[in-house]
């Protein structure tokens, strides 16, 4: 009966009747709780009043595994984080085979021709789609992702695999590098303009004027992040500051001697999402930086089983790029990531009860950024009680320019983490036989990394 007078005194539509309206402002009773909430929320930022009293002192900061790295970089006010993270796990891997003092590849030189790229993905996918309408949902989702700086694992063996890789000296960063927004902008404007335009061309003159289009953003990115090298020299010293050796490279020839790995066919991406079915293979339509590249796949796992991969890597002092919900629960301070750093609940007299399936089928959680993972703490059985990620928000950032997670933080707002095949179990490299199934690139799991 209740239930039937509360419909009744809505209006005919649906909506908030005046009748309706009355009982909902009951719900404000003015308690002297409410009223020190509401006090305080004026002029308190509501995560300084979420803050768990109960959870203030600082994570152990020991770590019975750790990867050697050396350095923190800084991806400034851009979305390059999947390309930082790519190009950290290659960096420690060098520094490490070479025993170098310091080394930072140029990430200028790699988003370069990530937007070059990516500006060709979109174009060749609207001269693709240019027979379906212009509402369809694949066009309407190419003209509102037309392009951006951020990306996924794919972008890192894509673009490294084509083009090689630098030393920060040969390309360094440029202000519209390091502020990506302004470019950003003008770039998808441009892209959106050609698009229409190429819809109406017939296909041998739409790839015509392609190419011409790619050489007006060609310019525009020459000249906000500089010309790339084809060519460079580098010495290398040692720790004792020896000089060591010193070359002429092209961007290839200085990747294939120093890291010489295929990325495209040596590393796995694993994913745990509840929402889909585990211990099958997905594929994600556009999920990649390069047209004629491979949209990345994933195998779907349990949790447990990621974290197995990721303890043997790290146990083998080999760094891993992972990707997760980095601003849950995250004390930038201490630099922690821990479900109980805030008591938002508390704070607003309410629950929030879903799990990590419904948090992704709601769009309320999904990978948003990625780090390199170092560290991991076992306990005297294996089982692990914390992790570290080194970060690409400098070195006055979190813990030393690194994040330190609990187990439990990990297991629900952990997403992808991508591994070497050497790493990976039989039973999961069989898994990589199945058919892909494919998934729109609206998909939820699609969301670039910032």
């Amino acid at each position: 009966m209740a239930g039937m007078l509360s419909a009744s005194a809505q209006t005919k539509g649906g909506g908030i009747s005046e009748d309706m309206l009355s009982r909902i402002r009951q719900s404000y009773a003015a308690t002297p709780e409410q009223k020190a909430v509401k006090n305080a929320l004026a002029s308190t930022s509501m995560a300084t009043l979420a803050i768990n009293s109960e959870n203030l002192a600082m994570m152990d900061t020991h770590f019975s595994h750790r990867v050697e790295t050396k350095g923190i970089t800084d991806q400034k006010s851009s979305g390059r984080c999947w390309l930082f993270t790519g190009l950290n796990v290659l960096r420690a891997k060098m520094i490490t085979k070479y025993d170098l003092p310091s080394l930072e590849f140029s990430q200028n030189y790699n988003s370069f021709y990530d937007q070059l790229e990516k500006s060709n993905l979109f174009l060749q996918s609207i001269i693709d789609t240019r027979d379906l309408p212009l509402d369809d949902r694949k066009v309407e989702w190419l003209m509102k992702n037309a392009i951006g700086d951020g990306g996924q694992f794919t972008g890192v063996s894509n673009l490294i695999m084509k083009y090689g890789v630098v030393p920060k000296s040969a390309m360094p960063e440029t202000f519209q590098s390091n502020n990506t927004s302004q470019m950003a902008n003008i770039l998808r404007l441009k892209l959106r303009e050609f698009a229409l335009e190429l819809r109406e061309l017939k296909p041998a003159k739409a790839m015509e004027r392609k190419e011409e289009m790619l050489a007006e953003i060609y310019v525009i990115l020459v000249e906000c992040l500089g010309v790339p090298p084809t060519e460079f020299e580098w010495a290398r010293y040692d720790k004792a500051g020896n000089l060591v050796s010193k070359k002429t490279y092209t961007p290839k020839s200085f990747y294939d001697e120093y890291i010489g790995e295929d990325l495209e066919q040596n590393y796995i991406m694993v994913m745990n999402d509840p929402s889909r079915e585990y211990n099958k293979v997905y594929e994600i339509e556009y999920d990649r930086h390069v047209y004629d590249g491979e949209n990345w796949l994933y195998v779907n796992l349990p949790i447990e089983r990621v974290k197995e991969l990721a303890i043997a890597s790290i146990k083998d002092n080999t760094a891993m790029y992972f990707s997760c919900d980095v601003g849950k629960f995250i004390d930038r301070s201490k630099g922690t990531l821990d479900i109980y750093n805030f008591d938002y609940a508390s704070l607003f007299n309410t629950s929030f009860p879903m799990d990590k399936k419904q948090r992704i089928q709601t769009f309320s959680s999904g990978s948003s950024h990625a780090m390199t993972l170092i560290a991991v703490d076992l306990d005297e059985q294996g089982n692990s009680k914390k992790w570290m990620v080194e970060n690409s928000w400098g070195a006055s950032s979190g813990y030393q320019g690194n994040l330190i997670m609990t187990d439990e933080w990990f297991n629900e707002y952990m997403f992808r983490v991508v591994v070497e095949r050497k790493y990976v179990p039989e039973d999961i490299l069989k898994m990589l036989e199945q058919k892909p199934i494919l998934l729109p690139a609206w998909d939820p799991m699609f969301a670039p990394e910032e």
